[in-house]
């Protein structure tokens, strides 16, 4: 019999509603399993990630991410959550880094704001039409804003602006329309956002964001996407948009996981993201 304790956090809360954000499942310790029994705990536990921390001979920690079907080489809410918890440890404090498949992800704290430096993007053209695009997401041509790309800080998304905030909540994607667009890993996964305003005290951009993706014949929806919101800074160099860009993002609304994501793209190129972390609670797990 083996003993695991983990510990339950929500990340990209909204301030300090606790059963806000998005959900994650941290084991503090996962160097006695292999990757089969991983991916089995992160099934068992059916949260949209699971991460286990291991030993690293490159930064504070090793970071391996499960969905309940496959490993992540790199995504925003287990990153935030799992440095919260690292800390906690004493495996570091405010300023520590992670070692991910996709690299070493710098990561910092003001208290329970977690922020992450994401890797370089790069992006690529959609080649798909626009009404193709649209019919996908269940809206009409005119409700797709400027320029979609596929665009990766370390997995590859599909990039949707859209014309309206009315347009992002009227969003549909039709299942099999969506699984003809195809990132470079393979994955159908569309993040689609519009304006919703701008906040004078702080200078930020309000957006509204949604994260779709495929789990069988359905189309899931992610209360708040870290890597979507990182690749969207890469949106923004793509569209040479004038630095820095700041942006204050509502994502979950659909859901009824309301969460909010912080974006600071600045002026030397760098990708920030940003939320609060709470912990929920803790336990042992025995297999």
């Amino acid at each position: 019999m083996m003993s695991l304790d983990y510990r339950l956090v929500n990340v990209f809360t909204r301030g300090t509603e606790a059963l806000s954000g998005n959900p994650l499942c941290v084991f503090e310790n996962g160097a006695a399993l292999d990757e089969r029994t991983m991916q089995a705990l992160a099934r068992q536990l059916n949260l949209s990630e699971t991460t286990f921390i291991l030993p690293s001979s490159r930064a504070n920690a090793r970071v391996r991410i499960f969905t309940p079907s496959y490993e992540m080489p790199f995504a925003g809410h287990p990153t935030l959550g799992t440095a919260h918890v690292c800390r906690a440890l004493g495996l570091g404090g405010n300023e520590l880094t992670l070692e991910m498949k996709a690299g070493v992800i710098p990561v910092s704290a003001e208290t329970d704001r977690w922020t992450l430096q994401a890797n370089a993007p790069h992006w690529r053209e959609v080649a798909e039409p626009r009404a193709t695009i649209a019919a996908m997401l269940g809206l009409e041509p005119r409700d797709i804003g400027e320029r979609p790309l596929w665009v990766s800080t370390g997995r590859e998304q599909l990039l949707v602006p859209l014309t309206t905030e009315d347009a992002v909540r009227r969003a549909r994607p039709q299942p099999d329309a969506l699984d003809r667009f195809k990132s470079e890993e393979g994955g159908s996964m569309a993040y689609v956002f519009a304006p919703r305003g701008t906040s004078d005290s702080t200078r930020r951009q309000f957006l509204r964001a949604r994260f779709f993706f495929p789990q069988g014949p359905a189309v899931l929806e992610d209360p708040a996407t870290g890597s979507a919101t990182a690749n969207l800074g890469g949106w923004c160099l793509a569209l040479a948009r004038g630095l820095p860009c700041r942006f204050e993002i509502a994502q979950g609304e659909q859901c009824q996981r309301p969460s909010i994501l912080f974006l600071d793209v600045e002026p030397d190129r760098r990708v920030r993201v940003s939320g609060d972390v709470i912990e929920l609670g803790r336990g042992t797990l025995t297999i």
